[in-house]
């Protein structure tokens, strides 16, 4: 897990590369505006709904993970972490 830089900024997991072109083979069309695409995630016992987003400048989709998800798992920046997601 990731924080885009400055304070208060954003904390994100990138989705590996090679899923992210499976998915964009075979769900693209999953996709609403800006690369968004509505998923359920998981990460540990904390389950909720959200979305991800096609980022060009990574060539991956990310993932945002909110404070409440971070509290909850005891997660930081930097932290790797394993998630389950259903699209």
């Amino acid at each position: 897990m990731w924080q885009h830089a400055g304070k208060g900024g954003w904390f994100f997991v990138s989705l590996p590369f090679d899923l992210a072109v499976e998915i964009r083979e075979h769900l693209k069309g999953n996709e609403q505006g800006w690369g968004r695409m509505p998923v359920s995630a998981r990460i540990g016992s904390t389950e909720w709904k959200t979305a991800i987003w096609y980022d060009t400048k990574h060539n991956t989709y990310l993932l945002p993970v909110k404070a409440p998800i971070r509290n909850a798992e005891n997660l930081e920046a930097g932290t790797e972490v394993e998630v389950q997601l259903s699209i």
